[in-house]
């Protein structure tokens, strides 16, 4: 059997900053792989000859989603792709939350809003405040918090991303995240490693597309509680089996409970750097999926 041909796919913004990258692809290399970081868009790629794709840091695909799902499509048609192009889609858009919610699933209660529907600005109070960002959306962009009676202010920050023809969503401000967020990353639906970080809106009323992603992150032990709520998202997914690469963020609620803030499983930070653990977690699982499927 010859060596696994692998491409983990990437973008511009992914080849100048993503730190996982590197080590991914090295440690592939280190295990026997054939590995290199592609550019989704880097047309002609010829997909057809890898044996799997893994999507790593597709960091631009918000601003070109069509496109984007479209690329996923057709790479699946030339190999295996992972995560798959029906979960990739489905995950694209944070509607998905309703899913989660649906079967079960602790999350934020959240509200969601299409270009075309009214809304009154008292819909969007809340007791300590609410969030307002778009449906599609990564690293925070276009989002902020609003304090509570700054419900004008909400409206119209919802009125302006709806005006671009984007959905919205409103989702209650949880004091919880001043605790800490939790990232709990998952390969191949085993968990691996967690990490957790200061709060992103930390300045009520400003969006700042310029904000550190993840502030303040360092290695976390995460409780049995979070694991299972993790654990729970990851069940809910729409697809036959498990993700091969999933980072599941959670809050705590005013009970002090866990709940799914975001199910990432297109192009999450792994936070590789400070496991070791995980990256060569991470390297085994690409690298199981990359052999030929048992009879």
């Amino acid at each position: 059997m010859g060596r696994a041909r692998i491409a983990i796919v990437t973008s511009g913004a992914g080849f100048a900053a993503d730190a996982d990258l590197p080590l991914i692809v090295a440690a592939l290399r280190a295990g026997g792989a054939d590995a290199e970081a592609v550019a989704w868009d880097a047309e002609p790629a010829g997909w057809d000859r890898f044996d799997l794709a893994v999507i790593r840091s597709t960091w631009d695909y918000t601003d070109r989603l069509g496109e984007f799902l479209a690329w996923a499509d057709r790479a699946a048609g030339a190999t295996r792709l992972r995560n798959p192009a029906p979960v990739v889609r489905w995950n694209s858009d944070k509607r998905y939350l309703l899913d989660l919610g649906g079967a079960g699933v602790p999350v934020v209660p959240t509200r969601f809003l299409g270009p075309r529907e009214g809304f009154r600005e008292e819909d969007l109070d809340a007791a300590d405040g609410v969030v307002v960002k778009p449906a599609v959306s990564a690293g925070a962009r276009d989002t902020a918090r609003y304090e509570p009676g700054r419900t004008a202010d909400a409206a119209r920050h919802a009125r302006m991303l709806l005006d671009q023809g984007r959905a919205v969503m409103i989702q209650p401000y949880l004091p919880g995240v001043e605790r800490g967020e939790r990232a709990l990353v998952f390969f191949s639906g085993v968990f691996s490693h967690a990490i957790r970080k200061g709060p992103l809106l930390t300045a009520p009323g400003v969006i700042d597309n310029d904000r550190e992603a993840h502030p303040g992150a360092a290695p976390y032990r995460p409780t049995e509680a979070e694991i299972r709520t993790a654990r729970a998202a990851l069940a809910a997914v729409p697809s036959p089996g498990a993700p091969l690469i999933a980072r599941v963020d959670l809050a705590l609620d005013a009970a002090g409970d866990p709940v799914v803030m975001e199910l990432e499983l297109i192009e999450p930070n792994l936070f590789l750097g400070s496991s070791a653990a995980g990256l060569e977690r991470c390297a085994a699982a690409v690298t199981a999926e990359s052999l030929p499927p048992t009879a």
